[in-house]
């Protein structure tokens, strides 16, 4: 069982960065995100958490470089299982150490520092704020991508959800501790399937705009090929996630929990 840290000063903030083969854009990225752990430092318990997801190139190494000066930064490693499964450790490493508040990004450069601040000041009034991408530079494809999830969301799970899959999200800790372990550890899109659960389960959600660039450096992982297979391969999960969650929630309801749904 995982230990739960209880923080004293309620404003502790995890930032939680996964990396995968990212050499050519991991430094701006820790450059630009560093120095908002350090504005909210918790008391200094704040943490920039980087993920390494088995990266086969320097990115594991620059990261620990560029630790070793930096006090409020970790840079965690584990083997190679994927974007969803490596944010999800991100998440339980953080709540394991006593975050407040968990903020996820991703390390391709592609979301902006310095539209956080909006983010955390609404952190009072909700248990998930998170961005959609309003003015996106990614491409035609990625756009199709966003708009077709939504539509497949709505189709299985009967919710709306602006942009689910959003890398930008700032995320109460006492909200996703209730939700997270209902996400399949291997769930390629965990982020999706976390914004699902915070809309269906009638939490505190704050969507703003952001802005969404293209990537700053490297080769981009996920081709047309892997897209398709990832679309097929969720919507059979989704399909069956629906049908656990609805029969979880009833047999909750039967025994007077409230635990999910608020």
């Amino acid at each position: 069982m995982r230990q739960k840290l209880v923080s004293a000063s309620g404003n502790i903030l995890y930032i939680v960065i996964p990396a995968f083969n990212e050499m050519d854009n991991i430094l701006r990225v820790v450059e630009g995100w560093y120095p908002v752990v350090e504005k909210h430092n918790g008391n200094g318990k704040s943490r920039l958490v980087v993920v390494d997801d088995g990266s086969t190139d320097e990115t594991y190494d620059m990261l620990t470089e560029f630790a070793c000066a930096r006090p409020l930064m970790e840079v965690l490693t584990k083997p190679n299982t994927g974007h969803g499964p490596t944010v999800l450790y991100g998440y339980r490493y953080a709540l394991d150490h006593g975050a407040d508040f968990i903020f996820q990004t991703d390390s391709d450069g592609q979301t902006l520092p310095s539209e956080f601040e909006q983010f955390w000041r609404c952190r009072a009034n909700a248990d998930l704020v998170i961005g959609h991408r309003g003015h996106r530079q990614d491409g035609k494809g990625r756009i199709f991508v966003t708009h077709t999830l939504r539509r497949v969301i709505l189709a299985e799970f009967h919710v709306y959800c602006r942009d689910a899959n959003c890398p930008y999200r700032l995320m109460r800790a006492s909200a996703l501790r209730e939700i997270i372990d209902r996400v399949p550890e291997d769930a390629f899109l965990a982020n999706t399937l976390l914004t699902v659960l915070f809309t269906r389960g009638n939490y505190r959600i704050t969507y703003i705009s952001i802005s969404f660039r293209q990537r700053q450096g490297g080769e981009n992982s996920i081709n047309r090929k892997k897209i398709f297979e990832v679309g097929r391969q969720a919507i059979r999960d989704f399909r069956r996630l629906n049908a656990e969650w609805n029969a979880g929630d009833t047999a909750g309801h039967s025994h007077g929990s409230d635990a999910v749904k608020r």
